[in-house]
């Protein structure tokens, strides 16, 4: 699950969330994404919509819905979570409720999801009902 957490000092970062959103309303939110992040450099409403073409998306439906500023409400929200859930940076990772903050090598990643897995089938618990009996229910953070 990807949620956004635009931050106040990057002038970018809250119209490129919005572009994300406006592509992902036509099925391109991944394409877009790796787009922004592999130009990060040029993010620019122009950017955007020349990339919108690119991946395949209806431009004048994109223009319309950027012009419109039409997620921010959903990215604020997004960004309200991020802060209640103590990522208060870019990018932050949870696995089961255990944070993981910073652009973090692939070991890292493999060493906790590693250790959730162990857990999760020492547990007993069916793995479709895992995540909410032992993490929701226990009071772990959860989105």
């Amino acid at each position: 699950m990807f949620k956004h957490n635009p931050l106040s000092f990057h002038p970018n970062a809250m119209p490129a969330a919005n572009a994300a959103e406006c592509a992902r309303e036509q099925g391109k939110f991944w394409p877009m994404t790796e787009k922004m992040f592999g130009n990060q450099q040029a993010l620019s409403p122009e950017s955007y919509e020349k990339w919108a073409g690119e991946i395949g998306v209806d431009v004048g439906r994109f223009k319309k819905c950027f012009a419109d500023n039409k997620y921010k409400t959903r990215i604020e929200e997004d960004q309200k979570l991020s802060m209640q859930m103590g990522a208060r940076g870019t990018p932050a990772f949870f696995v089961n409720g255990r944070f993981l903050s910073g652009a973090q090598p692939q070991p890292a990643f493999e060493a906790l999801i590693d250790e959730e897995l162990k857990k999760a089938k020492a547990s007993g618990i069916a793995a479709r009902d895992y995540y909410q009996k032992a993490v929701v229910e226990k009071g772990e953070k959860s989105m």
